[in-house]
């Protein structure tokens, strides 16, 4: 024993590390290249080093996007102090969470376990197997604000006290490490208790009433002034909101269960939630699209970060928020989000869609140090001087733009904001009216002219955020839905602008096919940036990516999509299917790196894989006819069951597979040639049920339509489809492998 630690510690002595991070395409990675922390990364070498040489791995998760990760890269990893203890004493490894979120989702767990709060950037200690010592977010470092060191334990204690308990009490620590992990594996057994046998193959288990319960926590917790769900930090979650929306237009049913009453307030709840964000400071009131969430809680304060998957999913609330009320402003903001994903710089040329706009960047060309919100904050200073005196006026009482700034010292700990403002709507146009003694429409004008200078000033004076253009598959598949079902919603009333949606989710599409999946395997690569990445695709990448597939399909009736769809959905079985207690696995079984094999129930930031391969398995029954697809959609929710009537809240996704199950799937079957006749009906009935939000239904059409809508491919996977006469204009509704025909136009 002895000599084996002997030589251990000649290993360790004889160790030279070198920061390896060049040889990495992710631009969080690649930006931590410079640091002289030697960074590893994340594979067998490093793990295999941390073994031969008996190091605690130190690894450090974030991603591009990340404000206070920026910030303990310049406190900490910018230091040779901190760099010496790290390379000397560990083996220091960086990891993007968007390259590897199934890494990120163990130690997250582990600290959100042990510390009761998570977040990035994510740091965690763990031994040479992988098991996790000690974790945590962000540590400040040896040149951090003194008001931030004295709210947080410093990262230069911790690594000395990790790194004297390795060297002195290491058979106590692996014990301790072990413990721990078999906690973790304990406690990881989300989606492993549900019933396996016919209750859940029917997906009848669990009744509709668990909307009700879901529905009373969100009104419990409902911020009646301010909208949202929390008080402060308040995030988007745009899952929840899509619940409460359907929930506004629920089936029969679901009204019978939740009541009236209360299906109204779930709408009321989401739009008021919606306007305020809108008119806040985590929307973008000069360029487009949302910050990731609000430091406070009246959405005034966000940090500035933008990310791509709450675009997505907050284009699909804000097309759900404007079918339920046709109001003006939840189509403006739609049309605000959609531009954002359409255009650069998030919209890649070649197809698809970046990853996220940082949150720091310099105020000017010449400045050396970045600041958080730099691109988006204003002085009073900066308005009188764009603008001019009185639009300045305007302008300024518009979105409160004071004098000595209107961020508060208590959320400014770095002192970013004295004197600066985050824009945020406070008067109305007919409110401006009447206090400047203009008309309305002057008013308009003069904050619309103000809003094109402020632009034009910001893209030609400040440096624009960092982009971090990776292409995530999963995220991709959420825009490509969303941007589908608005180019659906106004093929009549904007055409031009439906097909510049439309077209930008086929290009993404295209791109994705051509670039990121294997048609001899059916499989997918998750990321590309100059090229496609080494990580495979996880089961979420299928989920989001068939989710977008569908939708389009429904958005085009080209059934390429759909049969794209289709294959995808097959091999995301067979890569991630749980044969022992259903559900979907987030990784293939395959995985080498990883101490847990894990299942997503719970929504977060974004919709669980399950809960939207559910609802992907519910559709694509309906749109196919297959009886397999419906089976283990009902598995797939049941497999949470145990969670779900504990906390439906927390499953707001799953519960869209609780509907399905207890109501049924009504499938929608459109058929007609464009120029035959009956063809008004036909277009009427498709308008009609673009104009709603179904829970349970789906939309197929034979004839006419899209290039691929009288394909052989559909009428033999589908064989309800096989007999029906494509170029008569009717319109049928199937339901439990049965249709009937209804009258074209008027079954709504």
């Amino acid at each position: 024993m002895a000599a084996a630690t002997k030589m251990e510690e000649n290993a360790t002595a004889d160790l030279r590390l070198v920061n390896r991070l060049s040889e990495s395409r992710s631009p969080y990675v690649r930006g931590h290249m410079d640091n002289p922390v030697a960074w590893q990364m994340w594979g067998p070498e490093a793990i295999a080093m941390a073994k031969e040489n008996n190091r605690l791995m130190f690894v450090s998760i974030g991603y591009a996007a990340c404000h206070w990760c920026h910030v303990m890269e310049r406190e900490s990893f910018m230091s040779n102090e901190i760099a010496s203890i790290l390379n000397n004493s560990f083996i220091p490894v960086k990891i993007d969470r968007e390259e590897r979120p199934d890494v990120d989702r163990i130690y997250m767990n582990y600290v959100q376990a042990t510390t009761g709060s998570g977040g990035w950037p994510l740091n965690v200690f763990l031994t040479p197997d992988l098991e996790p010592v000690f974790g945590g977010t962000y540590w400040p470092g040896p040149n951090a604000a003194t008001a931030v060191r004295g709210q947080h334990v410093g990262f230069l204690g911790i690594l000395g006290k990790i790194r004297d308990v390795w060297s002195e009490q290491q058979e106590r620590c692996v014990r301790s490490a072990k413990d721990i992990t078999a906690q973790l594996k304990e406690f990881s057994q989300e989606g492993k208790h549900g019933d396996t046998g016919d209750e859940a193959e029917n997906g009848d288990g669990l009744e509709l009433d668990l909307l009700e319960e879901a529905y009373q926590h969100f009104q419990d917790k409902y911020d009646k002034v301010n909208g949202g769900f929390a008080i402060a930090p308040k995030f988007p979650t745009p899952v929840n909101l899509a619940f409460l929306l359907r929930l506004g237009q629920p089936p029969n049913a679901v009204k019978d269960v939740v009541g009236e009453a209360e299906c109204k307030n779930a709408t009321s709840m989401a739009v008021t939630t919606l306007r305020n964000m809108a008119r806040g400071g985590i929307h973008d009131h000069i360029g487009h699209g949302f910050a990731r969430y609000s430091v406070t809680r009246d959405w005034s304060l966000p940090h500035f970060e933008k990310m791509l998957y709450d675009q997505a999913q907050l284009l699909n609330v804000y097309l759900d928020a404007y079918l339920a009320t046709k109001d003006p402003e939840m189509l403006s903001v739609m049309h605000d989000i959609a531009t954002y994903l359409t255009t650069p710089p998030l919209a890649s040329s070649s197809g698809g869609y970046f990853s996220a706009e940082d949150a720091d960047s310099l105020y000017r060309p010449t400045d050396t140090d970045k600041r958080e919100g730099a691109f988006y904050v204003w002085t009073r200073k900066e308005f009188d001087t764009i603008l001019g005196e009185r639009a300045a006026e305007v302008c300024a009482k518009h979105w409160d733009v004071r004098r000595h700034g209107n961020v508060s010292p208590e959320n400014d700990a770095h002192d970013e904001f004295i004197n600066q403002n985050v824009l945020a709507v406070k008067y109305s146009p007919a409110a401006l009216s009447k206090e400047f003694g203009l008309a309305e429409e002057d008013v308009i004008s003069i904050l619309k002219e103000g809003r094109e200078k402020l632009r034009e000033h910001r893209e030609s004076e400040r440096p624009r955020p960092n982009l971090d253009d990776k292409i995530v598959v999963s995220w991709n598949g959420l825009a490509i839905g969303a941007l589908a079902r608005v180019s659906a919603v106004l093929l009549d009333s904007d055409p031009e602008k439906a097909r510049l949606y439309r077209e930008s989710a086929e290009k993404a599409v295209a791109f994705i096919r051509k670039e990121l999946y294997d048609e001899q395997t059916g499989r997918l690569r998750r990321v590309f940036r100059e090229g496609p990445g080494d990580a495979p695709g996880f089961a979420d990448d299928y989920a989001f990516l068939i989710q977008g597939l569908i939708e389009l399909y429904e958005a085009t009736f080209d059934d390429t999509y759909l049969q794209f769809a289709d294959r995808l959905q097959k091999t995301q079985i067979t890569l991630f299917w749980d044969t022992t207690s259903s559900a979907f696995y987030s990784t293939e079984d395959s995985q080498p790196d990883l101490i847990l094999r894990l299942k997503d129930g719970m929504d977060s930031a974004e919709p669980s894989t399950n809960g939207i391969s559910a609802q992907n398995l519910y559709r694509l029954s309906s749109l196919l006819d297959d009886e397999e697809y419906s089976r283990l959609a009902g598995k797939t929710v049941y497999a949470f069951e145990a969670e779900i009537m504990q906390h439906p809240f927390l499953f707001s996704s799953l519960l869209v597979g609780v509907v399905c199950g207890n109501v049924g799937m009504r499938g929608v079957v459109v058929c007609g040639d464009e120029e035959g006749e009956g063809r008004n009906g036909v277009e009427e009935t498709l308008r009609k049920i673009r104009s709603g939000v179904s829970t349970n239904g789906t939309l197929l059409r034979l004839g006419g339509g899209g290039g691929g809508a009288k394909s052989m491919w559909l009428r033999e996977r589908n064989g309800l489809l096989s007999g029906m006469d494509a170029a008569r204009a009717r319109v049928q509704i199937c339901e439990g492998g049965t249709c009937w025909e209804e009258e074209a136009g008027s079954f709504l």
